[in-house]
C-alpha cells in the first residue's frame, strides 16, 4: 500500500519536525549536532535538503548531495510509524530524479553495517555493497 507523500525542499520551520524524525530513526550521533548539520546543508545546496510529509506531517528526510563525480544520500530517514507503505522508495526515486537532473552517474550512502532493514531496504531497491572501506576525519567539532 502506497501511502499518499508530498515531497517538497527542507523550509526553515521544519528544523524541530526533522530532528525530531532522525531521533526517532536513531540516525543523530553524538559526534554530530543535527541543528549544524540543518544548517550546513541550508547554506550548500539546500534545495537537495528534502522532506516527505503525509498529512501535512514530516514522516520521512534525505540529504541529498553531489559534487560533480558521485551523488551522496546522508540522513535518510522514513518514520518507523510510515515504514512498508512506500515512502522510502517514493523518496529515493525522487533524490535519484533529481540527481539525474544534476547530471549524476551514481549515488553513494553509508549505513550502519548493524542497521540490517536498511540494508534490506536498499537492496531491495537496486543498491549493491561496494568493497571500499569507509574512512572519516572531523574537520569541526559539533560538541
Amino acid at each position: 500500500m502506497s501511502a499518499a507523500l508530498e515531497i517538497r525542499p527542507f523550509k526553515p520551520g521544519d528544523v524541530e519536525a526533522v530532528i525530531e524524525l532522525w531521533k526517532a530513526c536513531q540516525l543523530v550521533r553524538p559526534t554530530n549536532d543535527p541543528a549544524k548539520d540543518i544548517a550546513r546543508k541550508r547554506n550548500v545546496r539546500g534545495d537537495l535538503l528534502l522532506v516527505g510529509l503525509s498529512e501535512g506531517r514530516i514522516v520521512a528526510s534525505a540529504m541529498v548531495g553531489y559534487e560533480g563525480h558521485r551523488g551522496w544520500i546522508n540522513y535518510f530517514a522514513v518514520s518507523p510509524l510510515h515504514r512498508k507503505r512506500g515512502v522510502g522508495r517514493r523518496m529515493m526515486e525522487e533524490a535519484e530524479r533529481r540527481l539525474r537532473k544534476e547530471g549524476c552517474p551514481k549515488i553513494n550512502l553509508q549505513v550502519h553495517s548493524s542497521n540490517s532493514e536498511a540494508v534490506a531496504f536498499y537492496k531491495a531497491i537496486g543498491f549493491v555493497q561496494d568493497d571500499v572501506l569507509s574512512f572519516g576525519k572531523r574537520l569541526e567539532r559539533d560538541n
